[in-house]
């Protein structure tokens, strides 16, 4: 079965939340919808996207679980944005957790830290 996952997040100002999540994802969105909604595709066939919709904002949460925890964060911080939280679960799973201008929880989970 094919399957294509978009997983929505709801704004209130538009033009705050593109320039943050531009800042958050490294770049601009992969393709406008139209001139209220963008889509970055994170990986093929899995993509989040950005709407204006003021009714539903704040109330999105989405978790990305990654390969290279460590260096998509440092990036991130790069470009001047730090987590709001900071999470080591008792397995060893780690996430950060970022929120948007409207509160949006946008998380980055990475496995235990490997010994070297």
């Amino acid at each position: 079965m094919a399957l294509d996952l978009f997983a929505g997040i709801p704004v209130a100002d538009y033009r705050v939340a593109l320039a943050w999540y531009e800042r958050l994802l490294g770049g601009p969105p992969t393709f406008v919808v139209h001139d209220t909604e963008v889509v970055w595709e994170l990986a093929e066939h899995r993509s989040v996207y950005v709407v204006h919709k003021p009714e539903h904002a704040g109330h999105a949460m989405i978790t990305l679980f990654l390969d290279d925890f460590d260096t998509v964060l440092a990036e991130i911080a790069e470009r001047g944005l730090e987590p709001a939280e900071l999470e080591t679960y008792a397995n060893g799973v780690r996430k950060a957790t970022f929120r948007d201008p409207d509160g949006n929880e946008i998380g980055f989970g990475g496995g235990p830290v490997q010994p070297r």
